[in-house]
This record gives C-alpha cells, sequence and structure tokens, in this order.
C-alpha cells in the first residue's frame, strides 16, 4: 500500500485515510504500520508543502473559498488535498453536509483530492485522523494541504497545532460582529480574509478589513517573523484572489527564509505523539474485562 501511496494512487490514498480514522484493532494496526512506513522514509526527504488551516463562521464561503483557491494553486502547478471536516450527525456518525458535493470543479481535477470527513465529536474542528491524514496526502505528493473545521469557536484552535498558516475567513460587516468573534481564534489567525467582496458588498469589505487590521494591532503576534494581515477577496471576480494568493506566498518565503516552518513542524510532532499516547491508553482503558465489569456500577452511582 505504501508504494501505491507515493505513485499518487487515489484509492490507496482514501484507504489508508480510512484506516486511520478507524476505531476497530486491526484497522489501527495497520494505519500504525503504514504510518511509520511513511514517516520514516520522509524523514530523509525535502518537504516543499505548506499546510493551510480555514476556519469560519457558518455562511461565510468556506468551500465556495476553498474551491475557488484550490483551483487556482493547480493554475499554479501544485496538487491540492483537501481534508474537508464536517459535522456529523449524532444518529449515525457521519457527514452532515458533505462538502465535497459544495466543489465540484475541484472534485474532478485530477490534480486535487477531496476527503470530506466527520467529525465525530472530534474538539479543535477537525477530525480523529486529520493529522494523519495529513501526511499521507503529502507523502502522495500534494503540496498544498487545505483543513477546513466544522465553523469557528474556542474548540477549532486545535487546528492550528498541525498547520503551517492559519485562514480565517470572516464576513463582510464589522462593529457589533468583530465583537462576536471569539478572542481566541483571531488570535491564531495568519490572514485574515474577509469574503464576498464584491458587488454591493464591496465598500463593506474594505471597511471590515481596515476593522479587523485595527484589532490585530492590539495583539501579539504569534511569531517573529510575521506580522497578521487582514486582506479582502471574492471568488466572483476574476482577480479576486489574487491578494490571498500573493499573502501566502509572502508568509512561506518568510517562514522559510526564518525555520519557521521547521520549527513549528518539530513542535507540532511532540504534540501529535502525546496526543496518540493519550488516544492510546483511553482506548485500552475501554478494551479492559475489569473496566467492562465495574464502569456500569460506577456509572449507576453518580
Amino acid at each position: 500500500m505504501v508504494e501505491n501511496i507515493k505513485l499518487g494512487n487515489a484509492r490507496y490514498v482514501s484507504k489508508a485515510i480510512t484506516l486511520g480514522e478507524s476505531t476497530m484493532k486491526s484497522d489501527r494496526e495497520k494505519a500504525s504500520k503504514i504510518m511509520s512506513l511513511l514517516l520514516k522514509e520522509r524523514k530523509n526527504t525535502s518537504n516543499n508543502s505548506i499546510r493551510i488551516g480555514i476556519s469560519g463562521p457558518p455562511g461565510v464561503g468556506k468551500s465556495t473559498l476553498i474551491e475557488s483557491f484550490g483551483m487556482k494553486l493547480i493554475e499554479h502547478g501544485h496538487k491540492v488535498g483537501v481534508l474537508a471536516v464536517d459535522p456529523s450527525s449524532n444518529r449515525s456518525g457521519g457527514s452532515i453536509l458533505g462538502d465535497k458535493t459544495r466543489m465540484p470543479r475541484l472534485s474532478v481535477a485530477p490534480e486535487a483530492f477531496i476527503r470530506p470527513s466527520p467529525s465525530r465529536g472530534y474538539l479543535g474542528g477537525v477530525a480523529k485522523g486529520t493529522h494523519a491524514a495529513i501526511h499521507i496526502l503529502e507523502a502522495a505528493g500534494y503540496d498544498r494541504i487545505l483543513v477546513e473545521t466544522v465553523g469557528v469557536g474556542q474548540s477549532e484552535v486545535h487546528v492550528d497545532s498541525m498547520v503551517d498558516l492559519f485562514l480565517l475567513l470572516l464576513p463582510p460587516g464589522g462593529g457589533d460582529e468583530l465583537q462576536g468573534i471569539k478572542k481566541g481564534v483571531v488570535e491564531l489567525a495568519d490572514i485574515i480574509a474577509i469574503t464576498k467582496a464584491d458587488g454591493e458588498l464591496l465598500n463593506a469589505a474594505k471597511n471590515a478589513s481596515k476593522e479587523y487590521a485595527g484589532a490585530l494591532t492590539l495583539l501579539r503576534p504569534k511569531s517573529d517573523f510575521w506580522q497578521p494581515k487582514t486582506i479582502i477577496s471574492s471568488t466572483r471576480e476574476p482577480n479576486g484572489l489574487d491578494s490571498l494568493l500573493q499573502c501566502i506566498s509572502d508568509f512561506e518565503e518568510k517562514a522559510k527564509n526564518a525555520a519557521g516552518f521547521s520549527v513549528k513542524r518539530e513542535s507540532q510532532a511532540v504534540e501529535w505523539m502525546w496526543k496518540m499516547v493519550e488516544e492510546e491508553l483511553l482506548y485500552r482503558v475501554k478494551l479492559d474485562e475489569h473496566v467492562k465489569e465495574t464502569l456500569p456500577n460506577i456509572l449507576s452511582s453518580l
């Protein structure tokens, strides 16, 4: 399977990601072996990818922007991997929105891979296997990884622990709307993009951009090499995403010159390791026969 993943075979890429999301013991063991082999081989190879986390409130146009942005990246010669994390059904555990259906052009592009994954209540706005899926996509040759979260809120900040750049999408408007955005999410943003900056909303988007730019000056920057930026964007105008593309390019250049990517990814790897340890311990506790026997009595006494 590893060789097929390295060849970019979408079927095997999808299968490997599914194994990483599974809770079955046999699947977990297979996923662990695959990840060990992939990480071992990639340790001695250069990695020119950039991982971008994308979040924003419902209705801001995340999927629409991701599709247009993804097509632009393909035009620039990149391979795009999209991990679209959907809210989950409480009954079936499956995805509710189905982001792949909202990206019709990108979903059929040979240079793109879109994977909708149900969050299944997993905090942080990402799915259980998102971090592993990022590494699988990179091993398959995708150099632009876009991680769309389920929404925006305090729980969404977990996505920052697995991406290089955090892009926050916000609607045109300001004032009271500015107060409604969770400060913790704004503090994590490397770029704030005001969406739908066209037609009658263009002036509102420009004003919102200025307001958020002012708010960012009051926050401490996440890094020494980058001052968070605010831009306006539009998926309707031919050049509506040029500012976003340039801003990300500037971030990538400064991050690499300052070794920002390598430093952040090293700390992320350590954090991911401990997260896997916690999940494995919890998994084993739940399977323990003694725990299964005593748990009903403990729960009934609560």
